[in-house]
């Protein structure tokens, strides 16, 4: 199981990573707001199902995303 860190305090909320997502919902926005003003995303995944594939940081304009990949 990968996993991936969002760093609310960079993120301005665009959703770029949340439309480019493979799984569909792992990246979500969150309902609050960060000090910036911002909505930032919120990974979520309880079933374990991100492939750390790293598309959401590669997309992500502010570098606010870092991926860690699982060894298997």
């Amino acid at each position: 199981m990968s996993r991936i860190v969002i760093d609310e305090t960079r993120c301005k909320g665009c959703e770029l990573c949340t439309i480019v997502c493979p799984q569909g919902d792992l990246v979500q926005m969150a309902t609050h707001f960060n000090a910036k003003g911002y909505r930032p995303s919120t990974f979520v995944d309880p079933g374990g199902r991100c492939k750390g594939c790293a598309l959401c940081a590669l997309m992500c304009p502010d570098v606010a995303i870092t991926v860690y990949r699982t060894r298997k």
